[in-house]
């Protein structure tokens, strides 16, 4: 049961209806066609009263504190995005001028290689050189050294050859006697001239 109705049969009981309220068969009839009996009125009013105040007592700090961490919520929000906004902006700004900085620093780092490039095959090239000039030298000894050493080795060659063939030609051509007379002669040459 509510307040208001509980409030409203106390009442009755305590302050019982005058006569003049009509009653019939069909029901409880009020004084006026549109507005509630005067006490119900005056009960109903001061229950609303009441009522309104302990909301306002208890629930208003409530609701107020609540209102107003609402409020502060908002406004933060609105300064982050100010913030936010302004952010944004200025790197639009950042960006703006660093597109017309991507020209001029493409074309200083297409330079920046093309220096590079070149540096690169001019080093690349005296070295080169230096090495070809060096393999010209290192091939010009080789093929000096194997050269030397064919020759020498075409003239132990010849000279075994030539050794072989003396040996045969003296043992075919000399006899014992010529050969005795070689021999010594060669001895009293050699003996002369130490």
């Amino acid at each position: 049961m509510s307040l208001l109705a509980t409030a409203s049969l106390v009442l009755t009981r305590a302050f019982p209806a005058s006569e003049e309220v009509p009653f019939d068969d069909a029901g409880y009839h009020t004084e006026h066609w549109l507005f509630a009996p005067t006490w119900e009125t005056i009960i109903a009013s001061a229950a609303s009263i009441i009522v309104f105040t302990a909301i306002y007592k208890f629930a208003g700090p409530t609701i107020k504190k609540a209102m107003s961490d609402r409020t502060a919520g908002i406004q933060a929000e609105l300064d982050d995005s100010a913030a936010a906004k302004s952010d944004a902006e200025a790197e639009a700004v950042r960006i703006r001028q660093a597109k017309g900085d991507i020209d001029s620093e493409r074309s200083r780092l297409y330079a920046e290689a093309d220096a590079q490039a070149t540096a690169l095959l001019a080093d690349g090239r005296e070295r080169l050189d230096a090495e070809m000039a060096e393999l010209e030298v290192r091939a010009d000894a080789e093929i000096a050294s194997a050269a030397d050493r064919s020759a020498d080795e075409l003239r132990a060659e010849i000279a075994r050859y030539s050794s072989d063939a003396v040996e045969l030609i003296a043992q075919d051509a000399l006899d014992d006697a010529t050969q005795q007379e070689l021999i010594e002669s060669f001895i009293s040459r050699v003996g002369a001239s130490s």
